[in-house]
């Protein structure tokens, strides 16, 4: 590694691919620097999946409670009593926990944590706080932060950041916004007994996913009392009183809310970075332009995660840098992550899991004689004998005369844990024969993946 430099590897941005990228480098023997102004995470654990995926999980019991217990003879003399400060304090002591571990890992791995903002001064050198830092690798994994939308009124209302923030539940909220954020939120508050209201302004929530996640988000979520607004484009946003606001949509309708909650996308944290001086170009929108290993326009300086833009997952995050410091640090001159096939899930009510292709991009790419589709609908045996019953609808979208899966899309109870294995199975290209001759475990909703006809 050259001497010249202060580090062999400067990182920018202390959360998850960040981290991750600093750490694998670190055990390579690379001299490594990470520069985080806030608390270590990311997104990911401050303000993103940890507290997001704790609230589910509340919500998930509360509801579990409210819509099957009768049925399984559960007698509850009074409601259940859930105490939300109680949960923010075990949810913060969590986290708090996490950044502990962090900064163990990030000791353990002999990386030395900057903590400030840091400015390119040129390619190979930053400033922060005051000193001028150099690296003959630099990484931008600044993240991203959610947008509100560019209207009157626009500045009024929450983001997802201020959603772990909320001293107390509102009595109700409209959630803007049909993508990831918007149905995970709009869940967890329904399920909270927040009267929720959530407004689209495409004609279904989760519009460019796969038709059956579409039809089963919408279906299930109106059965079990959500109240889902599509063709809703919002124009204004105005207050009416301490505890009111009124949103004003294009088609003259109104809506009064206690709170309104913006989850109308995100955008990447670059500004400020003075990214120019060191020759890294962006595309629209802010994001960094990187080619399939990662790399900038500018001479070896580098990014991952959501600040590419590129699937915005914290495992995608994750598993790229890790792969770029593998190829910067230990010889494998090739490593790269490959975007196809990312499994995901949204942790709606009950939640999404996600692989592949949809049917329509399916049918955008091969002709439909070359497609075969598999779709399951049936009432998970978790609400069978209850008298609210959930439906879960599958789906196996196959190619060529193999008929290889080349999706698989799903919404149910347990999607979340069960899509793991079939991501492993459909990234080594499994068939529909293969998913045929596996043995089903019975019972389980997971079997309808193997038994589709």
């Amino acid at each position: 590694m050259s001497k010249e430099y202060d580090y062999d590897y400067l990182v920018i941005g202390g959360g998850s691919g960040g981290i991750a990228s600093a750490n694998r480098a670190g055990m390579h023997g690379a001299r490594v620097a990470l520069i985080e102004e806030g608390p270590l995470g990311g997104t990911c654990v401050n303000l993103g999946c940890v507290p997001k995926k704790v609230m589910w999980y509340v919500a998930e019991m509360m509801e579990s409670l409210h819509l099957y217990g009768k049925g399984y003879g559960i007698e509850m003399k009074e409601d259940p009593v859930f105490r939300y400060k109680q949960m923010m304090e075990n949810r913060e002591k969590y986290i708090s926990f996490l950044h502990t571990a962090y900064e163990k890992g990030l000791a353990s791995n002999n990386v030395t944590h900057i903590k400030g903002r840091a400015t390119f001064v040129d390619e190979s050198t930053v400033e922060v706080n005051g000193q001028k830092v150099s690296a003959e690798h630099i990484l931008i994994a600044t993240g991203g932060k959610p947008k509100r939308l560019d209207i009157p009124g626009g500045e009024l209302g929450i983001v997802s950041d201020d959603v772990f923030r909320l001293e107390e539940l509102p009595k109700s909220i409209a959630v803007i916004g049909g993508g990831y954020i918007g149905v995970e939120m709009s869940g967890i508050m329904h399920a909270l007994g927040v009267e929720t209201h959530l407004f689209v302004r495409k004609p279904a929530p989760l519009y460019n996913f796969d038709s059956i996640i579409c039809e089963g988000y919408q279906a299930i979520s109106e059965n079990e009392g959500q109240h889902i607004h599509v063709n809703k484009t919002v124009v204004r946003l105005e207050k009416k009183s301490e505890q009111t606001y009124v949103l004003h949509f294009k088609d003259g309708t109104t809506h009064e809310t206690e709170q309104v909650l913006w989850a109308t996308g995100r955008v990447p944290n670059t500004s400020g970075l003075n990214l120019e001086t060191a020759g890294v170009n962006l595309y629209p929108g802010g994001y960094v332009e990187v080619d399939r290993y990662q790399n900038t326009t500018g001479d070896k300086i580098y990014s991952v995660g959501d600040v590419t833009g590129r699937a915005e997952l914290t495992p995608v995050a994750i598993a790229a840098g890790r792969r770029l410091s593998e190829r910067l640090f230990n010889d494998k001159k090739n490593e790269h992550l490959d975007y196809d096939n990312i499994p995901t899930v949204i942790f709606t009510h009950p939640p999404i899991g996600t692989v592949g292709m949809t049917e329509e991009q399916a049918r955008d790419l091969f002709p439909d004689d070359f497609i075969k589709i598999y779709k399951a609908t049936f009432t998970s045996m978790h609400s069978a004998i209850t008298g609210h019953r959930q439906k879960a609808y599958m789906k196996l979208v196959c190619v060529g005369k193999r008929e290889k899966i080349v999706g698989l899309h799903g919404i149910g109870k347990g999607m979340d844990e069960m899509l793991q294995g079939f991501a492993v199975a459909i990234q080594m290209g499994a068939t529909k024969k293969d998913f045929d001759r596996t043995v089903a475990i019975h019972p389980t909703a997971a079997e309808e993946f193997v038994t589709m006809k």
